[in-house]
């Protein structure tokens, strides 16, 4: 069994998207609706990563980012922002919330696999 991820999107298809190609990759994936439902899992499920979107309903990622970063014992989870948001300001918004990286939809699952390997611990 490998690395535990969870992935966080209010789209089901993305959601089981990622989850195919993580798990044919040997992963372990947890999956959350939004952002409330995220931090719920983490408080129930150890994961090495975390997978979010930008925006969806009840919490955003962006909020979720930043209340995983003041969260002691997941504060220092890699968290990957996987969303359409391309604009600098959103970028940097999400930077400044603590997000580790940033892939913009639609990915390629290469460039999703070799982004999760460079910031996985």
């Amino acid at each position: 069994m490998g690395a535990a991820i969870l992935v966080v999107d209010d789209s089901v298809s993305i959601r089981q998207s990622v989850r195919f190609i993580l798990e044919q990759s040997g992963y372990t994936v947890f999956e959350a609706a939004d952002g409330e439902e995220g931090l719920k899992r983490l408080s129930e499920q150890k994961v090495q990563l975390v997978i979010t979107d930008v925006n969806m309903p009840n919490m955003d990622g962006l909020t979720m980012v930043k209340k995983i970063r003041e969260t002691d014992g997941i504060k220092f989870v890699p968290i990957l922002v996987l969303t359409t948001e391309s604009q600098g300001s959103v970028v940097e918004e999400g930077k400044k919330a603590g997000a580790t990286g940033w892939i913009v939809k639609p990915f390629n699952n290469e460039k999703l696999l070799e982004t999760i390997k460079k910031v996985m611990p």
